[in-house]
């Protein structure tokens, strides 16, 4: 393991950022071609955290995508859940997607971006391979896993994870040693050649530098990806949220100079490429959460960041907690009488106005191969989902702890359709209000990423909630 980098001294070596805004420029290309969509199929919800006013889809057929097609709006996300499942249902899905999406667009263009974690877990390049096969030929393939609130930097072509003012190389951390997703290298070059399994070379890979982008501005990145191989992969370096908007005018121009890319991103670039304002995170006047029961939150998450902050929440706040040991939930004998046990628990805790954390024991429990890793994890997403779908007490909010976590609730758990996102609660973490057609209808339903925050961030998420607005307070 090498000696982490310190980031002060890192970004003091780097070229200042490029000068100017240049999200009003960003505006106005957008303006000028109204017809083009924005389409993001994200492997789990927290994708939605760097933008606001947008839907969520969490269905896919050819009449739901046509409308959305035919509503006025620059972007909407679709919900695929993807990184739940094994590889061969991966592919499956995604091309479900891409024809249903082909069939829906008809003649309007639209750019594609497959979201997934900026700590570059999920089924890549399966999902970027069989979305070329459907919606290709692209001009190449850009990698992007820049994510600002969680601390995600690309330097150099290295992939460093912050935490403090360290730089820790992303193979260095918790995260690459996923049971499923691992890897081994954080020079993105490299781990392309690795995800690839040497199809794609190392040396094959191109780089957006920092320089390219700070120095030579919007009108460098275009001539340089203009000028990629075609069908390459290329990764883009960002240590700012400037990079970010400098990169997506560059790609919008080359979009309307009839280049197309296919994204495989984090969250961060969405925001860019729509020439969004950073708004203020939501207040209480903002969320209305009520008044009538107590607020709901389920940690489903095992990332040491998650465990991290549940026990910060339980240490320091007098929450109601009810924990469903895993070892119970996976044996068929002894699965329904823990369900039925929190469920009582619950219901006891939200009709008395007290918040309840519902969370699952912090012992991971592992199979023998990446398979049953999956099966287990979806084994005990579903104990949750039945929770969810037996409540029959509205929570006055709902705070999902985890990306496939809070995907299941809201979808099987809670039924929902089309939400829309509201904004930040902090940042990095999403706000969806649900739609009409939803089990509880224009709940709060917050998507807390479980690698995402620091230590008091659980703690400090539901201290907001509990801040009345004025029109609420008796």
């Amino acid at each position: 393991m090498s000696a982490p980098l310190l980031k002060t001294e890192v970004f003091a070596a780097l070229p200042p950022p490029y000068a100017g805004d240049v999200k009003p420029r960003i505006r106005e290309r957008l303006t000028a071609r109204p017809e083009h969509t924005i389409v993001v199929l994200d492997d789990d919800p927290t994708g939605t955290q760097t933008v606001y006013e947008v839907p969520v889809l969490t269905t896919w057929d050819v009449p739901a995508l046509r409308a959305e097609f035919s509503r006025p709006g620059a972007c909407f996300y679709i919900l695929t859940n993807s990184r739940s499942l094994v590889a061969s249902h991966a592919r499956t899905l995604n091309h479900e997607i891409a024809t249903n999406l082909r069939a829906a667009a008809g003649k309007q263009p639209f750019t594609v971006v497959s979201r997934s974690d900026s700590t570059l877990r999920g089924h890549f390049p399966l999902e970027t391979d069989v979305l070329a096969e459907e919606l290709g030929p692209f001009d190449a393939t850009l990698i992007i896993p820049y994510f600002e609130a969680g601390g995600r930097y690309t330097i150099h072509d290295v992939h460093y994870v912050a935490e403090g003012d360290k730089l820790i190389p992303a193979a260095e951390m918790p995260f690459a040693k996923d049971a499923v997703f691992g890897y081994q290298h954080s020079n993105l070059r490299e781990w392309v050649e690795e995800k690839t399994q040497g199809r794609v070379k190392s040396h094959e890979v191109a780089s957006v530098s920092l320089e390219t982008i700070r120095v030579g501005g919007p009108q460098a990145v275009l001539e340089q990806l203009q000028n990629l191989a075609k069908g390459s992969v290329c990764i883009v370096n960002a240590a700012a949220l400037s990079d970010m908007d400098v990169f997506a005018l560059g790609l919008l121009m080359a979009e309307q100079n009839g280049c197309r890319y296919l994204l495989r991103s984090a969250a961060q670039i969405v925001a860019a490429r729509l020439g969004l304002e950073t708004r203020p995170l939501l207040s209480g006047d903002d969320l209305k959460t009520g008044g009538g029961t107590g607020g709901l939150v389920i940690v489903g998450s095992y990332v040491p960041k998650t465990t991290q902050q549940l026990t910060h929440l339980l240490a320091n706040t007098n929450i109601d907690r009810i924990e469903l040991p895993v070892p119970s939930l996976l044996d068929e004998a002894r699965r329904a009488e823990c369900i039925e046990k929190a469920m009582e628990g619950l219901h006891k805790g939200l009709q008395a106005k007290r918040d309840v954390v519902l969370y699952t024991s912090r012992a991971l429990v592992t199979g023998d191969d990446a398979a049953r890793n999956l099966q287990i994890g979806n084994s005990v997403s579903a104990a949750l989902v039945t929770i969810v779908q037996r409540l029959t007490v509205r929570p006055r909010y709902l705070i999902a702890k985890g990306g496939i976590t809070s995907s299941d609730l809201a979808t099987r758990g809670l039924g929902v359709k089309r939400a829309m996102v509201a904004g930040q609660l902090l940042p990095g973490i999403p706000v969806w209000r649900l739609g009409s057609e939803a089990k509880f209808p224009e709940l709060n339903y917050v998507v807390f990423p479980g690698n995402v925050g620091g230590p008091d961030a659980l703690a400090e998420a539901v201290s907001k909630l509990n801040v009345r607005s004025a029109s609420e307070e008796p």
